[in-house]
């Protein structure tokens, strides 16, 4: 199993300069919607194409899934390691030219499976450089995904580790949190109010570039539970999971206002889930807003 998890990062590190380099001219976009509504960009449908394609050519990767499309995708061969994708965190902000990401959640569970399933979670930020942050046996470490654009021509993709204990700084100094701000239910509101008396914000419109802000200078990003939407925006297993596990990996909490985000349990493949992630004295202070 620990061979097949290597083999889909790796996939995943071989396909990322190919979605960065795919931006270009897909920011149309589709008639289509994908399963929670949302439009699709034609660099969306590109970045799940790839990533289907590959993840689901690894020996022992029994599924693929992904927020882009309705049902869940078998491999041809059986296999223990089933993979969930946001292929392109953020795609919004293609049009404006602004940071997205990709993330990747590993189980060894079929789908949709708990977060104490997760064997190991991943997200790719597609920033000034190209980064891969990896959650695996406790231990989170970033990489840069270096390529010949950036090296000798012919060297090909290299994953190379840059810090191989990323931990959430003790003294946190950002804030981030989605939705419109009419839309917060009052005990999230009062929390905020708290929270900006203390930290900076720093909000950009992809989880991915958020997350990694928290993960860099410490602090809390949170797309809640909103007056419209109780289960807030973000998908349990393409974001809540995934990016969960990370924090928590790295010595922060993860909660969906009253327990982890991986002790949720999944109902659905779509299933939506408000997330709160940062420093550990920061969520529980959130959820003891929430629960007065």
């Amino acid at each position: 199993m620990s061979d097949v998890i290597t083999a889909v990062l790796d996939e995943v590190t071989e396909t990322a300069p190919e979605i960065r380099a795919g931006l270009t001219g897909r920011r149309e976009y589709q008639a289509d919607e994908n399963p929670s509504g949302e439009q699709m960009l034609a660099a969306d449908v590109h970045a799940d194409q790839l990533l289907e394609e590959r993840i689901l050519a690894v020996d022992g990767v029994g599924s693929y899934a992904s927020e882009e499309r309705d049902e869940i995708q078998e491999a041809e061969e059986d296999g223990d390691i089933h993979v969930a994708c946001d292929p392109l965190d953020g795609s919004s902000n293609l049009k404006s030219n602004n940071v997205m990401g990709t993330i990747v959640a590993v189980y060894d569970e079929p789908l949709p499976a708990p977060g104490r399933a997760l064997r190991a979670a991943a997200y790719v930020l597609y920033g000034p450089i190209t980064n891969m942050v990896v959650a695996r046996d406790d231990t989170v470490t970033e990489y840069v995904i270096d390529c010949e654009t950036q090296n000798a021509p012919g060297t090909g993709i290299e994953r190379r580790p840059v810090d191989g204990d990323v931990t959430l700084p003790s003294d946190p100094v950002v804030y981030g949190f989605g939705g419109r701000v009419p839309d917060w239910p009052d005990d999230f509101a009062s929390y905020v109010r708290d929270i900006e008396q203390e930290l900076k914000l720093r909000y950009g419109g992809a989880m991915i570039g958020d997350v990694s802000q928290v993960l860099e200078y410490g602090g809390v990003f949170a797309y809640p539970a909103l007056e419209s939407a109780t289960n807030g925006k973000l998908r349990l297993q393409f974001e809540g999971n995934p990016i969960g596990y990370i924090i928590e990996s790295a010595g922060g909490r993860s909660s969906d206002g009253s327990q982890s985000l991986l002790d949720v349990e999944p109902t659905e493949l779509h299933q939506r889930v408000p997330v709160h992630i940062g420093n550990a004295d920061l969520i529980e202070r959130l959820e003891t807003a929430l629960s007065d």
